[in-house]
């Protein structure tokens, strides 16, 4: 591993959550000591998630159930990355969404103009409500021209039964019947780096990813100048590591073995 810097250079730590923080509706041992520890030293930290099937204020009563009290400010999702592209660059297109309908309702919310019939955009979430019939109208208008775009490529989704398949598997069905790749918003894009350093005012090297999935956690930050933070308490393995081109700077146990090295 190439350390970059110190772990406590770190300002501002981005945070997974599902297999990261807690998993399923169990908070991990030590979560909140880190969060605890972040405060006392100085930094701060916020939540990014790429489950897109809820909205924040979904995740702020998840984590409060759980004795995490956070406000808006401190989550965001690829659902939101995902708006503030839409409203950025095809502001008023018209956009067929498989998404739950949490994500639906962000989508209205802000603005976003969902269509059941020729729309501009087919945008696909991590959509656990799918039927068939969803499935085979994003195939048709992608055919048909409309653009292809992704909230997050995760192809799994950890719970405490095992792995479901996530936006990033409904995408491969997609790609595989029209032959058109999506464009992927959220982690590890440049885009969700992008909105942070926006929102909060930190540098990209001032802040550190922190999750436990390779290709969208770490990724995120050792590909676009931050830090790549790598748990092994969800759904990467050690012996994944060596496998893979991508390489984290640091690699934890937990999210509380962090805290402890402030």
């Amino acid at each position: 591993m190439q350390n970059k810097k110190a772990v406590s250079d770190i300002k501002l730590f981005v945070l997974d959550m599902d297999g990261t923080f807690y998993l399923g509706n169990r908070i991990y041992e030590g979560s909140l000591d880190f969060l605890n520890k972040v405060k006392e030293t100085g930094r701060e930290f916020i939540f990014f998630t790429n489950n897109s099937s809820k909205a924040p204020k979904d995740y702020i009563e998840k984590l409060k159930k759980m004795n995490c009290y956070i406000e808006k400010k401190d989550i965001l999702t690829s659902g939101d990355v995902t708006i503030e592209y839409l409203k950025s660059y095809y502001n008023g297109a018209s956009v067929y969404l498989l998404g739950t309908k949490e994500l639906e309702k962000s989508f209205k919310e802000a603005g976003i103009s969902l269509v059941t019939t020729k729309p501009d955009i087919v945008v696909v979430g991590f959509d656990m409500t799918i039927t068939y019939e969803k499935l085979e109208k994003a195939c048709t208008y992608i055919r048909n021209g409309a653009k292809f775009i992704a909230t997050h490529m995760d192809i799994n989704c950890p719970t405490e039964e095992g792995f479901i398949p996530d936006c990033g598997a409904i995408c491969a069905a997609i790609e595989l019947s029209t032959g058109v790749k999506p464009e992927f918003m959220g982690k590890p894009t440049e885009k969700t780096v992008a909105m942070i350093t926006k929102l909060t005012g930190y540098q990209a090297e001032e802040i550190a990813f922190v999750g436990d999935r390779l290709y969208t956690d770490v990724a995120t930050g050792v590909n676009n100048g931050s830090t790549g933070i790598l748990v092994l308490t969800g759904e990467t393995k050690l012996e994944d590591v060596d496998k893979s081109e991508i390489k984290p700077d640091f690699i934890f146990n937990s999210i509380k073995d962090i805290g402890d090295s402030l």
